[in-house]
């Protein structure tokens, strides 16, 4: 992957395109074609159409899904027998990505979430028509972005998407709703805000750094008898918190399988 086109650079490409640069790749190996970015980073090109006679191994789409159809038209001719075609399109399994782009050299799907940004993101890669040489290549640069994965059974693409792309949004929600609870016990927002803040992110990385798993560090914060434990009481009473977040992870990952019904190829 000397050379990355990457096609729409919103919210989700740009925080990756960010991320790389932070990490050190080399500018000079992104093309960015986008009718709204303002500018590229420095030393990254940035065109509104794609360039003709364009040379790059890889192109990095980062559309929305439902924008695949009215757009392969004009993607085909860039997506060519050597160029490998990255996806960040939610529910578009390999067999969808192969029908739109029949004579790429190599499909692959990869979901990163917004901590890309800073390298603190899970990636999950799927790919059809890699060899092992370029198996490494790819992962060696989503690599930079966090913690890069291959996923060998595409059927838990769109589960693992609900817990590692979508699970920062329902982290933002938590926090948004511990803070809000406090307030509504009396606490001023601001200072809700802030402390819920500082504790998940202490919290965190306490975690991410720790022998002990998460749930056995509940337990080392909840004294019997003690204020946590009375509180964990309300969260554990009938797995409350588990059944919902259960219910949230099924309904993420049941909209990835509606939009790959909806493409005409289920993933699996």
């Amino acid at each position: 992957m000397s050379k990355v086109l990457i096609f729409g650079c919103g919210n989700m490409a740009g925080a990756m395109l960010a991320g790389w640069l932070a990490a050190g790749v080399e500018p000079s190996r992104f093309v960015v074609v986008d009718r709204s970015m303002e500018r590229a980073p420095d030393g990254v090109e940035l065109h509104r159409e794609i360039p003709q006679n364009s040379v790059h191994d890889a192109i990095l789409l980062g559309v929305k899904p439902q924008q695949l159809a009215d757009l392969r038209p004009l993607l085909q001719p860039a997506a060519g027998p050597k160029v490998a075609v990255h996806s960040l399109l939610a529910g578009i399994t390999l067999a969808g990505l192969a029908e739109a782009f029949p004579n790429a050299r190599a499909h692959v799907r990869v979901m990163p979430n917004l901590a890309a940004r800073i390298g603190k993101s899970p990636v999950i890669l799927a790919q059809s028509g890699l060899d092992a040489a370029e198996c490494d290549g790819v992962f060696a640069l989503y690599d930079h972005l966090g913690s890069a994965v291959w996923l060998d059974d595409e059927a838990q693409f769109n589960l693992m998407t609900a817990l590692a792309g979508s699970g920062p949004g329902f982290v933002y929600r938590f926090i948004d709703a511990l803070a809000g609870a406090a307030t509504d016990l009396g606490l001023d927002r601001a200072s809700a805000d802030r402390l819920a803040l500082t504790m998940v992110e202490g919290a965190t990385t306490l975690a991410g750094n720790a022998n002990s798993s998460p749930g056995e560090l509940a337990d080392q914060v909840a004294s019997p008898g003690g204020m946590t434990r009375e509180g964990l009481n309300v969260l554990d009473d009938g797995a409350a918190l588990r059944a919902l977040l259960r219910a949230t992870l099924a309904a993420t990952a049941q909209k990835g399988d509606d939009l790959a019904q909806s493409s005409g190829k289920s993933a699996g």
